[in-house]
């Protein structure tokens, strides 16, 4: 069986599937007497969350950086919220119910306001909501939290979505790759996957409905195709792709440092192509210097009911521009057509559309849509060494 998903972290992985479940959270509104035991049951689910983020938030800090703990650092600022906390507690002595439902309550308020806001920084907040609400509403409900630390065989994981804490915490040198329903490149499952350089593949829709645990699992982070259960020959070919990306990715560490002159000393400018600010880690990490083709169509295509603000892409590019600190950093402007669509903007069917509609003659077309970028762009040039590109027919 074969799925195809979105490729987010490179490489190519083989092994026994894993299925991660998070129990579903069963709550139910009850009426309560006793309304200061529920406030308390609260209040101490609270802390005992608060004592596992602290600590959840010191392993990320050890193992991948400050710069990618700094998300552990927002969900206590989210737990320490007292329009959160404190509504939960108000609503328990107001209306007398249960601590789960009031706190579930207050949750889906706030993560309805922050889904609803415009901007896109906001908008991922709530995730960070949900993340932290549930694992309150884990330890008042006394449902297991998924451990992932105690991992003792390598498997590859496979799950509707990853929080932040399932990979922080996980044992990563038993983790072959990632695989999930939902997401895209710049979700945060795949920004961790890229940064712990393990394969893996998003937004394959409903793997974790139709693949069981122990099933056999190849696939290529790259193309985004996943085969389950392969024959031998298959097997045998993907053993031989990964081998082949281990040995140039060991190849490549070698050379990092080193200037990139040719044998007669001419110099050459060695960059990197990036899909989302999240990638520039990875330029630096890497010695890139600068970035060769910044794909602006990730941007637009991530969003789901409409096309980015001015001001969501001049935050884009700004953090591109800043994180590269004034090396040269070439965007290119929308590309879509052909094969990459927009679930908010529709195009006619065409014998050949790699050929057709698509690209720079939508924006010339469009200059709503162009003037829009172009705009951004100019106002994110102040912040670093902009070079514009315009996508070829």
């Amino acid at each position: 069986m074969m799925y195809k998903g979105i490729g987010a972290s490179p490489g190519i992985a083989l092994g026994k599937a894993l299925v991660v479940e998070h129990s579903e959270l069963v709550i139910e509104k009850k009426h309560i007497e006793d309304v200061e035991a529920e406030v308390l049951k609260l209040n101490n689910a609270v802390e005992v969350s608060r004592e596992e983020l602290t600590k959840v938030k010191e392993k990320a800090c050890q193992e991948l950086g400050e710069h990618e703990a700094e998300i552990f650092e927002a969900h206590l600022l989210v737990l320490a919220d007292p329009e959160l906390v404190d509504s939960a507690i108000a609503k328990i002595r107001d209306e007398k119910v249960n601590a789960d439902f009031a706190l579930n309550e207050i949750k889906e308020m706030f993560v309805g306001m922050f889904e609803a806001m415009d901007n896109e920084y906001m908008r991922e907040r709530a995730a960070d909501i949900k993340d932290v609400t549930n694992r309150v509403l884990r330890h008042i409900l006394g449902v297991k939290v998924v451990d992932l630390a105690g991992l003792d065989e390598e498997v590859v994981l496979i799950a509707h979505d990853l929080t932040p804490s399932d990979t922080a915490t996980m044992n990563k040198s038993m983790v072959l790759g990632f695989l999930t329903d939902i997401g895209g490149r710049t979700s945060h499952t795949a920004i961790m996957a890229r940064t712990l350089e393990i394969a893996a593949i998003v937004g394959l829709s409903d793997i974790t409905t139709t693949v069981k645990d122990g099933d056999f699992i190849v696939f290529n982070g790259d193309t985004g195709e996943v085969i389950v259960n392969p024959d031998e020959e298959t097997k045998a070919k993907y053993q031989a792709l990964k081998t082949e990306f281990e040995d140039y990715r060991k190849t490549l560490e070698l050379l990092k440092g080193q200037a990139s002159v040719t044998t007669d000393g001419r110099h050459v400018e060695l960059a990197g192509n990036i899909g989302s600010p999240n990638d520039v880690e990875g330029l630096i990490k890497n010695d890139a210097e600068g970035v060769g083709l910044y794909r602006t169509e990730f941007l637009y295509m991530d969003k789901e009911d409409a096309f980015p603000t001015e001001e969501e892409q001049y935050e884009a590019y700004k953090a591109v521009l800043e994180g590269m600190s004034g090396k040269p950093i070439v965007i290119r402007t929308l590309d879509i057509g052909g094969d990459k669509e927009l679930p908010y903007f529709e195009m006619e069917k065409e014998m050949n559309p790699f050929l057709g509609y698509r690209a720079i003659r939508i924006c010339l077309d469009r200059t709503d849509i162009f003037k829009t970028q172009l705009r951004a762009l100019y106002r994110a040039s102040i912040h670093g060494k902009l070079r514009i590109m315009f996508p070829m027919i």
